[in-house]
Parts: structure tokens; C-alpha cells; sequence
């Protein structure tokens, strides 16, 4: 294709990438109103983020294995109209537990259109060629991160709107983009009929991180740590992770290349990302609800007050991709950013419900840095360490995990959340002697209007002090982040489009991980 043909279906693809990114920043700042005026539980907050993260995560690997079998641009109608359509059920739930299943439905839509949207323009577009349009690609990502949870919270506080349009607001353009695709979207499909899904191995992983997650939830509320229902769970999450190995170890396609996974470097930086998805999505997640429910703020106001870990993200995004451009080195701001990370979250650990303004934003701000400095050199170490026709599976393996990391993340830290409110929320209660035998000074849901003032006193401190008890869990996790990185090999980025063959003794990408020696005349 053309550059001026290119341009016109980029058009198209950048509206539903833009789309695709804002649906998960845009509910942020919104879900304490949205939980809240459903009259859901602490758990459910979580979930609703997690459901679309998980189907997500399990999916992409799917959908890009389909695009080798089907054609692109039939896969990507599909997946938006998944998309928009579940964006519609989400808009008009009734209950908790039906935006929870929605808003699984939309991370298979979610899935399809962020890796088929990379797909279809490496289709179109040369690789010599294609870093003249990932400037654009970048561009939606940012104003997508920066501007979700501002867009959410104006909608939730404009009173002939609310929450509902958070997922309304992106179907007249999903449809839109949908006609630009169909007229101006043109590929010559070349199939690969020798290619296999591996949909066993993609539904053990979904299944046995489900499993999981679902323990992580329920456990110490629902049932004891040390309980037949532990036992059944965790065992049943081991049993089908073990599986899932055996099977990606087995097929020809795996959805998880383990043959990657086990080099150093590749495992290093997936173990990183991991730690660092952990942290940074489970952390980011919660900082909405800190300022709405612990500090009182409006969802508009709450979205303001992100603005300093988003121009984190942005500022050390660039100036560090800068930076290991000219340099070719990049270990140093991986290791620096995650560094970052760990303060910001050490910063964020100090805060409560009095905490002053200007340190939380100081902590944001590291936060930020430290996702910016790290999140994609880390893809860029597995991409220079593999050859050629590895990277795509190599790439897939890290943000399998990243996602992963993000999931469980969530999970895990809205459950010690969950935990710690509902503990101050009784001791808080108790200490003021206020009666909830008639069920007033209820804490479990996030409805916080509908409680008497002396209860949500009472309800807000718990929120804002229980938070710096889950970023002291963010710092930790980050830690491991730090530890892997630290164990990387101080390489220069290669500029070879492929590693050079390995000589004699040596593995796949070996060469390429030495530092270089200076230069000498060779006859």
C-alpha cells in the first residue's frame, strides 16, 4: 500500500486502538461512583477490572494465531463488534455481577483489536518502513493513558450523563471506524495454512489462572487460608498450570514458547516485567478510589490528581527512548527505571487519609517514571536477544506476562485492600461507638453517600489508610523486579535486522549479548 492508502486506513485503525486503550483508563477514576450506585462489594471493584484484563490477556495470543489462518481484516470486524457490543451491556448493567461478566466479554474485543491492529499494519507496511507510523501508534497510547480518566471523570460528574456513558461514549466511533475499515482497508491476505492454534494450551493457562485468582479473592473472607477450599483450589490451579507446560512444551505453535522463556535474558526480562506488571497495574488501579472514597474528592477531580504519574510515563518514555537510541545501551534505564518504581511505590506506602497533596503527587510521579523507563525496554532487551523469526513469539511471551502480572496484581492487592478496610472499618466503628446492628454503618459496599455522616468519617479514613498498606505490597514486588534486572547482560542494541549466526558452542543469541570490543582494522 501507498502511504496516502496507508494513512487512510490508519485512520481507522488508530480510532479503534485509541478506543480499545481508553476503555480500561476511562473507567478508572469512575468505578468507586459505578461500584458504588450498584451497591457492589469491595471484591467486586476489583473484578471488574480483572475480568477485562484476564479475558484480554488470554485471548491476544489467540487472535494472533487466527490472523495466520483467517483473514485480518474479517477478524478484525469481529472483534469489534464483540467490542461494541459488549460496551453497550456494560452501559446499561443492572447489578455488579453483570458488569463483571460484560466486562469479560469486552476483554475478548479488548484482546482482538490490540493485537490485530499491530498485525494488520505490519501487513501493510514494510519493516524498513513502519517506525515512521509508530509515532502514531504512540501518540493515541498517550492521549489514551492521560486523558481516560480525565474523560471519566467529566462524564460521571455531568449529571444528565454519568457513569454509564464511560461505556457508551466509544460506540458511535467504534462504528465509525468500522465503515472507514470497510472502504478503505485493503490486504492481500497470504494465509499459513501449516499453522495451529494451540487452544488447549490457551484454555489450561486462562482456566488455572482463573482458579487462582478466584482463591486470592475469596480467601480470608470467604473461607479460612488453611481450608478444604484452599486445598481444592490452589491444587486445581498447580495441577492445570503443570498441564499447561506439559502442552506448550509439546506442540508444535505453542501459545508460551518455552524454548525462549528458558534463556537468560528473555527470562530475566519476563520475570521483571511480571514484577513490574504486578506493581504498576495493581497500584495504579487503586489511586481512583484513594482519592474519591479515602480523600473525597469528585471523579473529575480524581482524574486531575493522576496527572503527575501520567506526565511521569510520558517525559521518561521519551527522553529514555532517546537516550538507548543514541547510546545503544539499555540496561541502565531499566534498571533505573525500576528503581523508580520501588520509591515511588516506598513514597506512596507513607500516605492515609490526611496525607498532603504534594507527596502522593511526588510518589505518582516516580511511579510514572519508573513504568516509562522500563515498561518497553524491557521488550526491546527479549527483541535484541532472539533472532529474527522469534521476536513476534519472544514479544508475546513478555506481554502475556505483563498482563498476567497486571491480572493477578489487581487481584491480590484489592483482596489485602478488601481486608484491611473491612478490619478499620470495625475497629473505626467500635472505637466511636456507633451501633450497626441496623446494618448503617454497613462498610462492604463503596455507596458512601448513602451512609450517615459519622459512618463515612469513619469509612473514608479506613480507605485512605488502608491504601499505603497495598503500595508497601507494590514496593515489595517491585523489589523483585529490581533483582532481576540487576542480573541482565550489559548488551548494545544490535542494529542488524537479525542476530548474526551463532559460532560453534554457542546457543541462539549468545553472540549478540557480548559487549563489543573496539574496533581494529581486519584485512
Amino acid at each position: 500500500m501507498d502511504h496516502g492508502r496507508v494513512l487512510r486506513a490508519m485512520s481507522g485503525l488508530l480510532i479503534v486502538l485509541f478506543m480499545a486503550m481508553i476503555s480500561s483508563t476511562i473507567v478508572s477514576v469512575a468505578l468507586p461512583q459505578i461500584i458504588g450506585s450498584l451497591n457492589g462489594t469491595q471484591s467486586q471493584y476489583t473484578w471488574v477490572v480483572t475480568a477485562t484484563l484476564l479475558t484480554s490477556t488470554a485471548s491476544t495470543p489467540v487472535w494472533g494465531k487466527l490472523a495466520d489462518l483467517f483473514s485480518k481484516k474479517l477478524l478484525l470486524t469481529i472483534g469489534i463488534l464483540i467490542f461494541t457490543l459488549s460496551s453497550l451491556a456494560c452501559g446499561f448493567a443492572q447489578s455488579a455481577g453483570q458488569l463483571i461478566g460484560f466486562r469479560a466479554v469486552q476483554g475478548l474485543g479488548l484482546g482482538a483489536l490490540q493485537v490485530l491492529v499491530q498485525v494488520i499494519i505490519a501487513a501493510m507496511v514494510s519493516p524498513k518502513e513502519r517506525g515512521r507510523y509508530n509515532g502514531y501508534l504512540g501518540g493515541v497510547m498517550a492521549v489514551a493513558t492521560v486523558g481516560g480518566p480525565l474523560l471519566g471523570g467529566a462524564i460521571t460528574d455531568v449529571s444528565w450523563l454519568g457513569w454509564r456513558w464511560c461505556f457508551f461514549v466509544g460506540v458511535p466511533f467504534t462504528l465509525l471506524a468500522l465503515v472507514l475499515l470497510s472502504r478503505t482497508l485493503k490486504l492481500v491476505e497470504v494465509p499459513r495454512p501449516d499453522a495451529r492454534v494451540d487452544y488447549l494450551g490457551a484454555s489450561l493457562i486462562a482456566v488455572s489462572v482463573s482458579v487462582l485468582l478466584l482463591w486470592v479473592t475469596f480467601v480470608d473472607a470467604e473461607f479460612a487460608w488453611i481450608s478444604w477450599q484452599t486445598g481444592a483450589m490452589v491444587g486445581a490451579a498447580v495441577v492445570l498450570g503443570v498441564a499447561a507446560v506439559v502442552v506448550e512444551n509439546r506442540v508444535r505453535e505453542p501459545i508460551v514458547p518455552l524454548h525462549v522463556v528458558r534463556r537468560r535474558d528473555p527470562a530475566l526480562a519476563i520475570v521483571a516485567s511480571l514484577a513490574v506488571g504486578m506493581a504498576m497495574f495493581g497500584g495504579a488501579v487503586f489511586l481512583g478510589q484513594y482519592f474519591q472514597v479515602g480523600r473525597g474528592y469528585s471523579p473529575t477531580e480524581a482524574g486531575l490528581l493522576t496527572i503527575p504519574m501520567m506526565a511521569g510515563v510520558l517525559i521518561s518514555a521519551a527522553v529514555s527512548g532517546r537516550l538507548v537510541s543514541r547510546t545503544g545501551r539499555v540496561k541502565p534505564f531499566i534498571v533505573a527505571g525500576v528503581i523508580a518504581l520501588t520509591l515511588g511505590f516506598l513514597t506512596l506506602s507513607t500516605i492515609d487519609h490526611e496525607t498532603s497533596l504534594t507527596l502522593v503527587g511526588a510518589g505518582m510521579f516516580l511511579v510514572g517514571v519508573g513504568v516509562g523507563m522500563s515498561m518497553q525496554n524491557l521488550l526491546l532487551v527479549v527483541q535484541n536477544t532472539v533472532p529474527l523469526n522469534e521476536v513476534g513469539a519472544a514479544s508475546g511471551a513478555v506481554t502475556f506476562f505483563r498482563s498476567l502480572g497486571g491480572t493477578m496484581g489487581v487481584s491480590i492487592l484489592g483482596a489485602v485492600l478488601a481486608n484491611q478496610v473491612s478490619t478499620k472499618i470495625s475497629q473505626g466503628l467500635t472505637a466511636a461507638g456507633i451501633d450497626t446492628s441496623g446494618g448503617g454503618g454497613d462498610g462492604s459496599t463503596l455507596n458512601v453517600a448513602a451512609m450517615p455522616p459519622a459512618v463515612q468519617e469513619v469509612v473514608r479514613a479506613a480507605y485512605g489508610d488502608a491504601t499505603g498498606h497495598i503500595f508497601l505490597l507494590s514496593a515489595a514486588i517491585a523489589v523483585v523486579g529490581v533483582v532481576a534486572t540487576l542480573f541482565l547482560t550489559p548488551t548494545r542494541l544490535r542494529d542488524s535486522m537479525d542476530l548474526a549466526p551463532a559460532t560453534e558452542g554457542e546457543g541462539p543469541g549468545e553472540a549478540a549479548v557480548e559487549e563489543p570490543t573496539p574496533a581494529v582494522a581486519k584485512p
